[in-house]
Order: structure tokens, then sequence, then C-alpha cells
């Protein structure tokens, strides 16, 4: 009989990282009240129609539901209220994502400015080496349209 040992699917991913910032006419604390709010993303992501949370702060699990029918879960990793920072791993997806590590910053520019940063770590679940450029591009424009939203909505 085989002896088992510890496993797991998740881990850091390789792939490719993207990163989405946009400076806003805004305050930090302002900012941070929309991107840190792990159940929140519906306020800036239109295609989603809405999250579902288990727990609250660190460990959490978010089951985010797309309009069109896929399905993200995440638990978040890190929360750092005073840096206003927060990092989270991907546990399942029906989309064609493999791994994929996030993280949210702000920063302060000033009274009135702030600087949002999104994060995104990922490969791909299938199509290996081939599918790498597609999938960045799919993601760098899904983060960036996001965070303009987020810019519209503070500016």
């Amino acid at each position: 009989m085989q002896t088992l040992q510890p496993d797991t699917l998740i881990h850091n991913p390789a792939g490719c990282r993207v990163v989405a910032s946009v400076e806003i006419a805004s305050d930090a604390a302002s900012v941070w009240n929309i991107v840190g709010n792990f159940a929140g993303f519906p306020v800036f992501i239109p295609a989603l129609a809405h999250i579902e949370m288990t727990g609250n702060g660190v460990r959490s699990v978010r089951k985010k539901l797309f309009k069109d029918g896929n399905v993200v879960i995440e638990q978040l990793n890190t929360r750092d209220e005073q840096a206003m920072s927060m990092t989270w791993s991907l546990i399942y997806t029906s989309l064609n994502i493999g791994n994929l590590w996030a993280a949210m910053q702000v920063e302060a520019l000033g009274e009135r400015q702030a600087r949002a940063t999104w994060t995104i770590q990922a490969e791909p679940w299938q199509g290996g080496s081939e599918a790498l450029p597609g999938f960045q591009t799919f993601l760098q424009g899904f983060a960036d349209e996001a965070m303009n939203n987020v810019r519209n909505l503070l500016s």
C-alpha cells in the first residue's frame, strides 16, 4: 500500500504577471474602501453578478459568480488595513486559469490623490506556453478595465 503524503493543487504560479495601476483624484482611504473590500468587487467589475462570502478576514473564501455563468472561488491570504494591502489565491474556477495569486494595494500620493495597484500572477489551466500570450492579454485587459472603473467611480 502506498503511503500518502501531504499535497495541494494550490501553489505560487509561474505563468505571467500583469499589473494594473491607476492614479485617482481621491483620498487613499476612500479608494481602499472600494478595492480593499474583498466582497465588494462587483462595484467595479460589471461582469460579476454577485459574490458569496464564507468567513471574515484572512482565510475567508469568496465565490464570485459572473453574469456569463463562470465561477471563481478564492481565499484571502493576507490583509493589512494600515498598509492598505491584501493578497488572495485561486481555489477553483470554471475559467481557463490554473493557479492564480493576486494583490491589491493602495498608496496615498497626497491628500486627495492615491494610486491603486492590482497585481496578478497566474498561469493557464490548459494550453501551456502556447496559451500564455492570449492568457496574459485577457488578464491585463480584465484588470485594466476594472481599475479604470475604480478611477471613474471616484474621480
